[in-house]
């Protein structure tokens, strides 16, 4: 364990993987779960947003960023849970993106006595029935073919082009700079193609679609309108589906809106936490 200033790094031993941890600033825990595209970095600017106020935490998720993980079974409620324990958080703030989102909602399930607020952003939802006619289908198909003949640079544009562009938008319209942060990331996930694709995760039994309904934690979900059109209908069933949950659409943006504008995601997020009094 490091203390740099005010933030503290190290790896923690949880469920056999070696997890990668910043802490920074004092307070109530605010946790930061990333999407499957990046690693902790997508949070730097809500690290130094937030950790005034807060004692925020983030991590790279078992095979991301600096992690490493043993080839088997995992699940990501469980490895939350062992960051929670690790770090001595008993109640948190938790805010999930993407992949994390997905974990966010399936910790909040299992835990719901550690979470005192969760924060949604452009999440997957275990158990949630696949549309039909998915319309980017055929780009999914090229993006595992480009992957598993090697060619990552490929791989990861066409995947830039659905979740940092987004819909409707090319590349030009996009700020170059977050482009560019976002492609470093996902690109150096690629490196690591063997040691994530080892990893199997189990999905949460009962899944979260199933209950939706019995989360009690004050929930703000957030979404990008550029966003795919599954991340956009998933949004709609939690706004529905969970109890008092506020939905927030951020417009002229995709899949990573606390990068893209994160001036305005950190005020939206700002200001639900300020409302839980």
């Amino acid at each position: 364990m490091a203390d740099t200033g005010n933030v503290t790094t190290g790896y923690a031993d949880v469920n056999g993987a070696k997890l990668y941890y910043e802490v920074a600033g004092e307070g109530h825990p605010l946790v930061f779960l990333h999407a499957g595209i990046a690693n902790l970095r997508m949070w730097d600017d809500q690290a130094r947003a937030f950790s005034d106020r807060y004692r925020v935490v983030r991590y790279d998720h078992r095979s991301f960023g600096e992690s490493s993980a043993p080839a088997g079974r995992a699940s990501s409620a469980d490895d939350v849970y062992g960051m929670f324990k690790f770090l001595n958080i008993d109640k948190a703030y938790l805010v999930g993106c993407s992949m994390g989102g997905g974990m966010a909602l399936d910790f909040t399930l299992a835990h719901p006595e550690m979470v005192d607020a969760l924060v949604l952003s452009g999440p997957g939802v275990s158990g949630m029935p696949e549309e039909e006619n998915d319309p980017l289908e055929a780009t999914w198909q090229e993006i595992r073919d480009a992957a598993k003949a090697g060619d990552y640079d490929k791989a990861n544009e066409l995947e830039l082009r659905v979740w940092v562009d987004g819909m409707g938008r090319t590349p030009d319209q996009v700020d170059p700079a977050y482009r560019a942060k976002a492609s470093a990331m996902n690109r150096a996930l690629y490196d690591h193609d063997t040691e994530m694709n080892a990893v199997e995760w189990q999905p949460a039994e009962p899944p979260a679609y199933s209950r939706l309904e019995t989360i009690t934690a004050p929930t703000l979900v957030i979404v990008g309108d550029r966003d795919v059109p599954d991340i956009l209908h998933a949004v709609d069933v939690l706004a529905a589906r969970i109890p008092n949950a506020k939905k927030v659409v951020m417009p002229n943006t995709a899949h990573l809106p606390s990068m893209e504008l994160p001036d305005e995601f950190n005020q939206i997020l700002g200001d639900f936490l300020s409302s839980l009094g």
